[in-house]
């Protein structure tokens, strides 16, 4: 590394060329290892310990969004049912949409991310971890303030969506619309940041050799995720604030009688709401992906096909909004273009499938709890896919518009697309997290409660809109002839939080007293199988070099190094971003407790605007004063950033 890397060397620094074996461990240990206690905890930059954490928050907010959704099952699963009123109803169904699209869906994904993709491009840390840590925290407060909003009777009751005029001044006095639409804004923020610290990663701190056409299909999926997070978000953010104004200061961007226009909101709102759908899909590929390849026990099938399909979805995912709205009385031309593109996008898609399955036609499956799951993905999502492919034509769409037959279109979409690939990834990267592995007996278990419960959830919602049964209602005549399918419904949701239930016991007593898993359980190829389970705080002791797309495959008896990095700073190698070449080295931030407190002052400026236009001036001073700590120079680290 030293002959191409165009960065200064001290001579009386220590490197790791200067020692090795245990001694370089505890050393590379010691540099990059955060302090203990509580400051400490709040201080850490380790994209392994925000990792945990972000996916620890986004399945605590998968369980509170599933429990939820249990409450309104069991309130529809009778007519003129008296468990609850409309009014918390209302709020039930607008936090269960809430969270699992913003709480839940965005963020598991990049919380997956944070944590393995730095150990998967052989890096020792994520770009910009301080922004990173900020992210969390941001995320964090404003999941909870949306949750104590509901808990004291204030939540939001206006949808996941918020359409105007329902959510304006007019129909919605008080502060429940205000909750949603900061809430908006503290989870976007947080995405956007982490959107970029995954981009910087992939692109600069690759590990030398890892080529373009190297990288992880999973690095991938993520790549191009968070370039849909970057265009996607602003938005909703721009929607939510503009929403803010209407209701807070007396703007009329929304009211038509003040020359507003109310299908303002819906473009905005969907310009990001769908590709939000394919937001919490991408990531999902790359589970799949990583699954299928490592269970398969041969390469990806088409990977060249694999990455092109993801670019491809991200592209298109911005010119399908549209079919969300074809019910407005839009022009016939327009509709038929967005019909067009809803279909077409399910072509790369298909790819993604195909490759998948010729991946394992052509290996040698070995169908363990993490396969199962991915198998269960490939038969919902299709279904759901189909379902979608109806809703794309527009005299189909304008008769089941507002019915369950989307209710059950999206489940199936969104549970099939995301929540079964995310449970096969935690059976599958569970012994890297926490050096343990799962029951596999209880993993089996897991997948039929799952796999049925969701089937007989979501099934027959396809019928029940047929129907004629509307969305968003709370109780239902009896003459109607809802009652027994949605019992049934009601059952199935049931049996499917059930599994969930046996999924977090397996957790916790796995993570207790799991066999040992050791670095590599699966025999994978990637990266983050080389790093100790769970991983050292320096990631891997020397920077690994990349000769194959599963080097762990094509260098099984030791993967080659490069050396010459500080032992006693925080330095990362910095490498060309197509050809992977070691380029210069860089010295990343050290822990540190500014980031908590510009999300405090963050949460103090964004909660106080929804009262006042004032916060938005008085706010700034902790937060230019949170900046200013953040980012004040230090001696021997005029780099950080």
């Amino acid at each position: 590394m030293r002959s191409e890397a165009d960065a200064p060397v001290n001579p009386d620094e220590l490197r790791d060329d200067q020692v090795d074996g245990p001694e370089l461990t505890v050393r590379l240990a010691r540099t990059w290892g955060t302090d203990k206690g509580i400051v400490g905890a709040l201080s850490t930059v380790d994209h392994k310990v925000i990792g945990r954490r972000f996916i620890a928050t986004a399945v605590l907010f998968l369980f509170m969004g599933g429990l939820s959704a249990i409450l309104m099952r069991m309130q529809l699963a009778l007519p003129e049912n008296r468990l609850m009123g409309p009014d918390f109803y209302n709020q039930l169904f607008t936090m269960h949409g809430t969270t699992m699209m913003f709480l839940f869906g965005v963020p598991i994904g990049e919380a997956f991310a944070v944590f393995l993709v730095p150990l998967m491009v052989g890096t020792r840390n994520i770009a910009f971890p301080r922004l990173n840590a900020y992210a969390y925290y941001v995320y964090l407060i404003g999941g909870l303030m949306i949750w104590v909003a509901f808990v004291l009777n204030i939540g939001p009751d206006v949808g996941w969506f918020a359409y105007v005029p329902l959510s304006g001044p007019e129909y919605s006095p008080g502060k429940r619309a205000d909750f949603w639409a900061q809430m908006i804004t503290f989870t976007e923020v947080s995405g956007i940041a982490v959107a970029i610290s995954i981009i910087v990663t992939v692109f600069k701190f690759r590990a030398p050799g890892m080529t373009l056409d190297r990288i992880p299909l999973f690095v991938w999926a993520e790549l191009v995720n968070s370039f849909v997070i970057i265009f996607a978000l602003p938005a909703v953010v721009t929607a939510s604030a503009t929403l803010m104004m209407d209701r807070l200061v007396g703007t009329h961007f929304y009211n038509p009688a003040e020359g507003g226009d109310a299908l303002l909101y819906q473009h905005l709102f969907w310009f990001f709401g769908h590709p939000e759908v394919y937001i919490i899909f991408l990531p999902a590929t790359g589970w799949v992906s990583a699954i299928v390849v490592t269970f398969s026990r041969r390469q990806a099938f088409g990977y060249i096909a694999l990455v092109l399909s993801l670019i491809a979805t991200g592209f298109l995912s911005f010119g399908l909004w549209v079919h969300h709205m074809f019910t407005t009385g839009l022009p016939q031309l327009g509709a038929s273009f967005f019909t067009a593109s809803s279909m077409l996008i399910a072509i790369p898609n298909g790819i993604q499938v195909f490759c998948w399955i010729a991946t394992l036609w052509d290996g040698r499956p070995v169908f363990r709890a993490p396969l199962l799951f991915v198998i269960g993905f490939f038969f919902i999502f299709v279904a759901g896919g189909l379902s979608g492919i109806l809703l794309a034509s527009v005299p189909l769409d304008t008769q089941v518009h507002d019915t369950f037959f989307v209710v059950a279109h999206f489940h199936y979409v969104l549970i099939g697309g995301n929540v079964f690939p995310l449970i096969g990834a935690v059976y599958y990267w569970f012994p890297k997290f926490t050096g343990r592995m799962m029951s596999e007996r209880l993993g089996k278990w897991h997948f039929w409660l799952a796999f049925i419960g969701f089937n007989a959830a979501f099934f027959p919602m396809h019928i029940l809109g047929l129907m004629g049964m509307p969305r968003r209602v709370y109780t239902y005549l009896p003459e109607m002839g809802w009652g027994s399918l949605n019992l049934f419904s009601s059952l199935g949701a049931v049996l499917f939080f059930a599994s969930f239930v046996l999924f977090l016991y397996n957790i916790v007593s796995s993570a207790r007293r799991g066999a040992v898993a050791g670095p590599n359980p699966w025999n994978a190829g990637t990266l983050e199988w080389a790093a100790a389970s769970p991983p050292r705080p320096q990631n891997f002791d020397r920077i690994p070099v990349v000769t194959n797309r599963e080097p762990l495959w094509a260098n099984r008896d030791s993967l080659p190094v490069v050396a010459g990095l500080s032992v006693e700073n925080r330095e990362q190698l910095v490498t060309t971003a197509t050809d992977a070449r070691a380029d210069l080295r860089e010295t990343t931030p050290e822990p540190s407790i500014w980031p908590f407190l510009a999300a405090i002052a963050t949460t103090i400026l964004f909660v106080g605007s929804m009262f006042t236009p004032w916060a938005l001036v008085w706010g700034s001073v902790p937060l230019a004063l949170a900046l200013m700590g953040w980012f004040w120079p230090k001696p021997n680290t005029e780099d950080e950033k």
